[in-house]
């Protein structure tokens, strides 16, 4: 017996099984499509379709022995028999095994305003009608790592501002948000698709699982970086008189490179002021021959902690002042602020680093659960519909449009997506141009036709400030 992850016809939602018995007779195409009707972003980052296509679409999925398995946990489950086994032993025999499915998308890493198609689905077999929606439950989780996405992107836009008005270079941009989020994750398999989702727009993170997401379903060899850091438990262990000690430890046992230290067990001000600041000055500087300290507070109000730390730093170490007039500390050391950290915090703290007269370069942040979990598929409001079926040899446009909400509207008919003077459009009802159709064919009838790099998603959710910027560079 195999367990519902090796198992496509158990990933679906139990109404789903007796669907193939409620459409119309003669239904011959069910063409549906995906989309964020709204939300809390207003354009998402379009990611993770390929690892659910390579993960469960790709190859012979359906066998003798997984139909036999799923009919008898359908008759089980409802009592009574409803599985469209006739329906699945028509797609092993005819199709060996491989969905009879056209998938067409948008190209992964795009950045989509709201409301507009990211793909659509549908039957490549007139006896597979009911396929196309019976897979809606697991294609429709691409909202998480879409959303993540999504929600790393936007962050990467207030750092980059802050950067842009604080900073002499935006270089130290891919670094700037570390995710810490993999202990706060649901599942290990969670913790690869949504840490992996983040690094299309950063390269730090401490989710191992990522890299190896990223590696397993976009060929990346290694999509993410990390360095030597301590947590409390290896400096408290060293008790509160021997806290100087196991910061002594940090430096001599990793005498080059960055490293990162936990600063807040007991009195995060006198370990700035005393500890780092006097009694290990000279090792901090030293060591900055070869390397940089990172300071970390872990505790506090954010916008207030950052900014003593600094004020605290510079009064043992000095500053310097950048091309914009703002605050350095020297390269050797600065700090990483890894708690509270969120979309709806970062700007305040920024800010406020801003208004002390330091610049966002002193400061990189580390994010976990705010990063990887606090969203749901209402974040971006995914949804996916039917939109188009044939019923007798006649074309219908199909749609909803509730009485009670006008937000769930869907479209109709035969989608287009084109871009045209720097804005996305939705066309329906077949009223589109395909030659202008950013829609591609991704999959169909069980391959993958079109694959992209982490590189290339990369490129395409790429801020236009840093687009501009590097291309400002060249041209220079």
């Amino acid at each position: 017996m195999s367990r519902v992850e090796d198992n496509i016809l158990l990933t679906t939602d139990s109404y789903k099984i007796t669907h193939h018995m409620q459409y119309p007779p003669g239904t011959t195409t069910v063409y549906s499509y995906f989309e964020s009707r709204g939300g809390k972003f207003p354009s998402t980052v379009f990611y993770g379709l390929q690892y659910i296509i390579k993960r469960w679409l790709v190859g012979q999925v359906v066998t003798r022995e997984k139909i036999a398995e799923a009919k008898e946990y359908y008759n089980s489950h409802f009592r009574d028999d409803v599985f469209n086994e006739a329906g699945w032993l028509y797609i092993l025999e005819k199709h060996g095994g491989c969905l009879p499915i056209r998938i067409k998308a948008v190209p992964e890493g795009m950045v989509v305003p709201y409301r507009n198609v990211l793909f659509t689905v549908e039957n490549t077999d007139p006896e597979c009608f009911w396929l196309t929606n019976f897979l809606e439950t697991l294609m429709v989780q691409v909202w998480y790592p879409m959303t993540v996405a999504t929600n790393s992107r936007a962050q990467k836009e207030i750092i980059a501002r802050y950067l842009d008005e604080t900073a002499d270079t935006l270089d130290g941009l891919p670094f700037k948000l570390h995710d810490f989020g993999f202990r706060g994750c649901t599942s290990v398999e969670s913790a690869g698709i949504g840490g992996s989702a983040h690094l299309v727009n950063f390269q730090g993170t401490d989710t191992i699982a990522a890299l190896i997401y990223a590696k397993q379903y976009y060929g990346c060899p290694m999509a993410g970086y990390s360095i030597p850091a301590a947590e409390h438990s290896t400096i408290t262990t060293w008790g509160k008189k021997g806290e100087i000690d196991a910061f002594r430890n940090m430096l001599e046992k990793f005498p080059s490179g960055l490293v990162a230290c936990v600063s807040d067990s007991y009195d995060i001000w006198n370990a700035c002021e005393n500890y780092w600041g006097k009694e290990l000055k000279e090792a901090v500087i030293e060591r900055g021959k070869l390397g940089t300290l990172v300071v970390r507070p872990d505790s506090g109000d954010p916008k207030t902690v950052v900014v003593k730390v600094l004020n605290i730093l510079e009064k043992s170490f000095g500053t310097s002042r950048n091309g914009k007039g703002y605050k350095l500390l020297p390269s050797y050391i600065r700090i990483i602020q890894g708690d509270g950290i969120s979309y709806e915090s970062l700007q305040g703290i920024l800010e406020a680093l801003k208004v002390a007269g330091w610049s966002a370069d002193n400061i990189v942040f580390g994010s976990g659960g705010a990063l990887l979990q606090r969203i749901d598929r209402d974040t971006e409001k995914c949804a996916f519909k039917c939109c188009f079926a044939e019923v007798k040899g006649k074309s219908i446009n199909v749609y909803k449009d509730p009485i009670t909400d006008r937000g769930k509207v869907s479209k109709k008919g035969h989608l287009t997506l084109e871009y045209d003077k720097g804005h996305f459009k939705t066309l329906q009802e077949g009223k589109g141009d395909p030659a202008k159709d950013m829609l591609v064919t991704v999959f169909e009838n069980g391959k993958l036709v079109k694959e992209y790099s982490f590189d290339e998603v990369r490129e395409n959710a790429e801020l236009p400030l840093v687009k501009k910027k590097r291309a400002a560079m060249v041209t220079s």
